[in-house]
């Protein structure tokens, strides 16, 4: 959760500088099989499009259940002859559960083959991320990176040691996830850490980070009851999937697209006086009736300021909309506030 140093001059080395995090309690776990039908059987349990992805290109969606709501938020990647998954640590053995019994399912219908291979022992995943993260990998791998743009991947060796490369991560800043064998992940690290724009960087940093980047946490900002579109995640439901539908929950979902059924919406919440309203705390509208539930809360160490998000109704989820908390038994006054917090510097090419 921490190293050495504390946890803002942690969260300001990445916003500043790099850092390098192990996230190898991420689940790693590939497709294997005919690629029209790994996809068909994957589209059939989450709303984006995967048979737009070429070879390289990730995408960001979620596993939805029968009522629409999210099993688990999880990046497909397109490799060149598996469909590779990263979920969520905590989900990991639930999320192989059931892809496995609707594989099972999928591969009785339609007369297939398809396997999941999960890579528990033989990969360590690490995270580098921040401003400078490309200069070290370009440095470590000798790589032009110009052309690796967010949201990509590509396989070669960093600093001696064969990766899988992807330009993503979970801090708002650019940087990369790097896949390596797990033989060799200590002395990976070691020499990321070697490179003097690189400190080690806990969890709980990337905890602050990810919260003024906006993004949710799997089992605080997002669980099995919330659904893609009142977790502001629309953007992961392609067109083609809105019209056909497929997916485990689509007439939920799309209903709530259509109609705004949903009853709330997360947004993002600038708490002015009293102590920072952490997950739990209530949200008040200003006759101090219940409107909603913080999330996720902490100190912005970027800003300075007391920061939150949580779902509220959504008639008081407008932009600037004046709220309260209550944290610990004492009301304080706070604002809907647009998400990210701190703006995001993602690479999509050019200087």
């Amino acid at each position: 959760m921490q190293y050495k140093e504390s946890i803002p001059v942690s969260h300001k080395q990445v916003r500043a500088s790099a850092g390098l995090f192990d996230v190898s309690h991420m689940g790693q776990v590939e497709i294997h099989g005919d690629r029209k039908h790994r996809l068909n059987f994957l589209e059939g349990l989450c709303p984006s499009e995967l048979h737009e992805l070429k070879v390289g290109q990730m995408k960001l969606s979620s596993l939805t259940n029968e009522r629409g709501g999210i099993i688990d938020d999880c990046i497909f990647t397109e490799k060149e002859n598996h469909t590779f998954v990263v979920v969520n640590g905590a989900c990991k053995f639930g999320d192989i559960k059931h892809l496995n019994a609707h594989m099972a399912t999928y591969n009785s219908k339609h007369g297939t083959s398809l396997s999941l291979n999960y890579l528990e022992e033989s990969r360590s995943l690490m995270a580098l991320q921040g401003p400078k993260a490309a200069a070290v990998v370009s440095r470590l791998s000798g790589k032009d990176l110009s052309g690796l743009r967010f949201m990509s991947t590509t396989n070669f060796a960093v600093a001696g040691y064969p990766c899988w490369v992807s330009r993503c991560g979970y801090t708002g800043e650019d940087g990369f996830e790097l896949s390596v064998p797990a033989e060799v992940a200590p002395q990976l690290m070691d020499a990321l850490l070697a490179q003097p724009e690189v400190m080690p960087i806990g969890l709980a940093a990337r905890d602050s980070l990810r919260l003024e980047a906006g993004l949710c946490l799997y089992g605080h900002d997002l669980n099995e009851d919330t659904t893609p579109v009142a977790a502001g995640l629309l953007f992961t439901i392609g067109k083609r999937r809105r019209a056909d539908g497929g997916f485990l929950g689509y007439k939920t979902v799309i209903d709530e697209i259509k109609n705004k059924s949903y009853a709330r919406k997360r947004v993002g919440l600038l708490v002015n006086d009293g102590a920072p309203a952490r997950e739990n705390s209530e949200i008040l509208d200003e006759a101090g009736k219940v409107i909603g539930l913080v999330t996720s809360g902490s100190v912005s160490p970027t800003l300075g300021s007391k920061i939150s998000m949580g779902y509220i109704d959504k008639a008081f989820g407008e932009n600037g909309t004046k709220v309260s908390v209550r944290v610990r038994g004492k009301v304080g006054s706070a604002v809907v506030h647009k998400l990210p917090f701190v703006p995001t510097n993602y690479y999509t090419g050019g200087n």
